[in-house]
Formats: C-alpha cells, structure tokens, sequence
C-alpha cells in the first residue's frame, strides 16, 4: 500500500525541481563535458608532484576523485545547487568584445561577477591552508572549470550576441530545426566542433598534447586571468570567426577547429602553472 505513495514523491519531487530550473537563467557553457575533462587531463600531466599529491589529499572522497572528474562540476550546479549555480552563472565568461577586449574591471566585472575575478578569487580560497578542506575543494573545482571557460573565445566576446548564443547557424550535413537553423555558434565552438573528430578522450587527449605552444612559465597568485581572457577575445575578432553568413561554409570546421584545439592546449598549459602556484607546499 505504501509503495505507490513512495514512488510518487520522488516523481513530484522531480517535477518541483524541473520548475525551479526553468526558471533560472541558462549559463553559458564552454567547450562541453569532453573539453573541460581534457583541459583538467592536460593540466593533471603538466602539474608538479607536489601539486598533484595537494590535489589528490582534496579530492578524496569525490566519487571520481581526478582533476577531470571535478571538471564539469560547476556546469552541472544547475540541476544539484540550483542556489549557488545561480549565484556563480556569471563567474562563467565576460564580455569584452564592445570594448576592443580591453578588460576593465569597473566596467566588464561589477561586483566582482565574471570569469576574471571569479578565477582570482577562487585561486586565493584554494591556497589558503587556513581554510576548511571542504572549502578549497569547492574552490579546486570551481578553478579547474572556469580556466577552461576563459579560453573559449566566446566567453570572452560579445554580450549582444550571448557569446553567440544568439548566432544561429546552418551545419552542413547536421538536422536542420524549424526555421532552417540546427545549431547557434556557441553550441558549435563549445563541443560540436569536437565531437565531429568522433574521438574518445585518450585520443582525443594524445592530439592535443602534440600540439606545440608557447611555453608557459611559472606564475604567481593571482593569476593573470585577465590576460588571457583579453587573447580569447582577440580570436573573436578575426575576420571569418563570425560567419558571413548564417549557412556554415563547408571548410569552416576545418579552419577554425584547429585554433579551438590550441585554445585547450593552452588551457591545460595555464590550469597546471596555477596549480601549481595555488597547490605549492608551504603555502
């Protein structure tokens, strides 16, 4: 007799929790669930012993206790925090395209509510050892996700657009929607893109460690967050990023994946040098 009852109040549960998510504000994602885990991949091979051994005392316990395990954490606060998820969905891009991507803080950043000081500010929580362990875990997760963000270049373009979300985009050879759109142009940089290589995260992760950047040096706290999300706006601004049309020219992908690749390179590159600085032993 009780087993309906009991079946029942899960289901309304659920339903409670549908409604509540409408009603809150999408947040805009980058690179998606594969590209965030490979950036944290990436990050994971380049970190010092000492940092991996600080990571892996804070992530015990979690039910995928790794660096990519935590890496899509703060796109999931939606549907499991619905509170701080709301409360961090601006910690996710900023918008400098209008401003020639010159950040400015007073302008780009009120209230501290964007991906430059929300890195900033969870770097400084996750190397203070004063703090509660379950406190800097949070933090390590937050870290972990928003450097890949700001190496998207569309969480660091234009707010009139959405970062593109607002660009909506025929793909060659991809369904089609109502109205002749399948996809928006955020959609397709944040894992379209990567999908298309139909390659699983060890393949996907050994081609992108062959993929010479730039060395990257050692980094004090805070880290240079605003850098680099002033070089992810300047690959907005480059002629073609936008297409001319909203009918995807057949090469698009091709041109453009390879940059989208790199941005990931790099990511991994910046992740490990801060964790590295946040994680370092006499901190």
């Amino acid at each position: 007799m009780t087993e309906p009852r009991a079946s029942a109040r899960p289901g309304r549960r659920l339903l409670a929790a549908a409604l509540v998510l409408i009603a809150l504000p999408l947040p805009a994602l980058a690179w998606g669930p594969q590209g965030h885990r490979l950036v944290a991949e990436l990050a994971w091979d380049e970190m010092s012993p000492a940092a991996r051994a600080e990571a892996t005392k804070l992530l015990a316990g979690e039910p995928d206790p790794t660096l990519p395990g935590i890496a899509n954490w703060a796109d999931q606060l939606r549907a499991e925090d619905p509170d701080l998820g709301k409360r961090s969905a601006k910690w996710h891009y900023v918008n400098l395209g209008e401003g020639d991507c010159r950040y400015d803080a007073a302008r780009d950043c009120p209230g501290g509510n964007c991906v430059v000081a929300a890195i900033a500010a969870q770097s400084a929580i996750l190397a203070d050892r004063r703090k509660p362990q379950a406190e800097r875990l949070q933090a390590l997760k937050f870290v972990v996700h928003l450097v890949g963000d700001v190496h998207q270049p569309l969480h660091a373009g234009y707010a009139r657009d959405k970062g593109g979300n607002d660009f909506q985009i025929a793909i060659p050879g991809q369904p089609e929607r109502p109205g002749g759109y399948g996809a928006n142009l955020h959609s397709l940089w944040d894992s379209r893109m990567l999908s298309m290589r139909k390659l699983g995260d060890d393949k996907y992760l050994a081609r992108l460690q062959a993929i010479q950047v730039p060395a990257v040096s050692a980094l004090a706290l805070p880290p240079p967050a605003a850098d680099w999300a002033e070089e992810s706006c300047k690959l907005v601004l480059q002629s073609g990023f936008y297409p001319p049309t909203h009918k995807l020219a057949p090469d698009y992908v091709a041109t453009w994946r390879p940059l989208a690749e790199t941005q990931l390179r790099l990511g991994g590159e910046h992740l490990a040098k801060l964790l590295d600085a946040a994680l370092a032993p006499g901190r």
